[in-house]
């Protein structure tokens, strides 16, 4: 879980998702700052527009990206809807199988790299 300091629109997405989807793993990251320059955001005094979201949870099991990610947009339907809220969402949504498979893909990949500067 994300320690860094918080704000209302991420306090309220982290209590919805942990609540409805229980997860093992949840990174919020707000990145609204890089892009406060775009015209879209001119004008905006929000600083809680765009996130990116890291969410493991068993509630994806046996679901498509497209079904995971209309769950979380369900729960984030008022955040997304409200005048001055969220404007991009970015999501990587995962089973905790799948996270394993992906950390062990990573740790393989580090250790073939490892390997070869050994060699060369």
């Amino acid at each position: 879980m994300s320690t860094m300091s918080t704000t209302p629109v991420e306090d309220a997405m982290r209590m919805k998702i942990v609540k409805a989807l229980n997860p093992t793993t949840l990174e919020i990251y707000n990145d609204s700052s890089m892009h406060s320059h775009h015209k879209a955001m001119q004008g905006s005094l929000s600083k809680e527009t765009h996130f990116r979201l890291v969410i493991t949870s068993e509630a994806f099991k046996s679901k498509m990206q497209p079904a995971r990610h209309r769950m979380v947009y369900a729960l984030l339907k008022e955040e997304l809807d409200r005048a001055g809220g969220i404007h991009a969402l970015q999501l990587r949504t995962r089973t905790p199988e799948e996270e394993e498979t992906q950390l062990a893909r990573e740790k393989a990949e580090q250790g073939q790299s490892i390997v070869e500067v050994q060699t060369a």
